[in-house]
């Protein structure tokens, strides 16, 4: 999954320049901009603390693979799945390789 990773790092970055370019662009009270920063930063700060999580799961997983415990490695892909599900929930339309994964391995039921 990682060009989910590579993928979701150059859309908040991109996400990030933007929002800057209209905040410089848009007339707004420095009230509104604090609170924007602050709302845009908040984003930022919770995805990455997902992804932390979550790339810790999947990373525990390959390990216990690698060191042939796949009973370990499926309760670890089964905590990083859990993480995956909350964010498709929140964003349908993004991680689609992260949907994939969940389908063809059996954690993610179609609706």
């Amino acid at each position: 999954m990682s060009r989910s990773r590579i993928n979701g790092n150059f859309i908040d970055r991109t996400f990030s320049i933007v929002a800057n370019i209209l905040l410089g662009i848009i007339p707004t009270t420095s009230g509104e901009k604090k609170a924007f920063t602050y709302y845009r930063d908040e984003i930022v700060n919770s995805q990455v603390r997902f992804f932390r999580k979550e790339f810790f799961y999947s990373d525990r997983g390959e390990q216990a693979i690698l060191e042939g415990d796949s009973e370990i490695a499926e309760d670890w892909f089964n905590k990083a799945a859990e993480y995956w599900k909350q964010a498709i929930a929140l964003t349908p339309d993004n991680y689609i390789e992260a949907r994939n994964w969940l389908k063809i391995t059996k954690r993610f039921k179609l609706e």
